[in-house]
């Protein structure tokens, strides 16, 4: 079941010092969400802690609420290994692990839960995975290969079955096609197109056009300067977003006036 992402006066931090700042957003359930601007705006920053991943950096810690549906993944009785497995991630390189073949590197998210399945299950799910992905008629006579062995392109969709097959209600994609050639990014957003049928969808990207091809919404960061906390400055549908936005930064901004 795909969720909904609620989120309420966020502010994150690095130590001392806040990275972004008092971001209020609504994510829909089955949607694709961009994320767009300039670098060092806070995008990947707000991604990573929708999912809990930003913790994971000594000293980053988070303020305001976060909910899934309504249930606050920041609560003092939530396991944030559980908040991952919901909540799936996607990164900007792929990183499928080098050692492992490219059926092992599928399960690999499922070895956490502890849970003891016979190898038919297994291989159902790989199956399932890679279909999902778009890749199983690729790979399917070499799942014993390291994933390691495939394309660029290929990792990526390797990843992103890696990220399924937990089933996740949500998938987060950092970047997913900012290391891939043409070819393999329209696979990516074709992919991405399907998946949000299943789930909910955000994705980080500096490439605007891609943000107007995928997104159904598009939110717009900004920072006032180097040094500066990160701010969501607007929020809206991707075509209002793209043709008439309310803020003159963002019209500066996709209009290619600055960034």
């Amino acid at each position: 079941m795909a969720k909904r992402i609620d989120a309420t006066d966020v502010d994150i931090f690095y130590g001392s010092f806040k990275a972004v700042e008092g971001v209020t957003l609504s994510v829909e359930p089955r949607s694709v969400t961009a994320f767009i601007g300039p670098s060092g705006c806070g995008k990947s920053t707000m991604l990573r802690t929708i999912n809990r991943m930003h913790e994971v950096i000594p000293g980053a810690r988070v303020e305001g609420k976060v909910l899934l549906d309504g249930e606050d993944i920041y609560g003092s009785d939530v396991d944030p290994v559980n908040v991952r497995r919901t909540i799936g991630m996607v990164f900007q390189r792929p990183n499928p692990f080098p050692t492992m073949s490219i059926h092992d590197n599928v399960i690999a998210g499922l070895k956490l839960d502890g849970k003891k399945r016979r190898k038919p299950e297994l291989s159902d799910i790989v199956e399932k995975s890679l279909r999902g992905a778009n890749l199983w008629e690729e790979v399917k006579d070499r799942l014993g290969r390291p994933g390691a062995s495939l394309s660029g392109g290929q990792q990526q969709r390797l990843c992103i079955a890696r990220a399924i097959a937990v089933e996740p209600q949500v998938l987060l994609m950092d970047e997913p096609c900012s290391a891939l050639d043409p070819i393999s990014t329209l696979a990516i957003e074709d992919l991405i197109e399907e998946l949000k049928e299943r789930y909910t969808i955000v994705i980080v990207t500096h490439n605007m056009q891609q943000a107007a091809r995928v997104s159904d919404t598009t939110a717009f960061f900004n920072l006032a300067g180097v040094g500066k906390p990160g701010k969501l400055v607007e929020m809206a549908p991707t075509t209002t977003l793209f043709s008439n936005p309310t803020q003159q930064a963002t019209e500066d901004y996709i209009s290619g006036r600055f960034g």
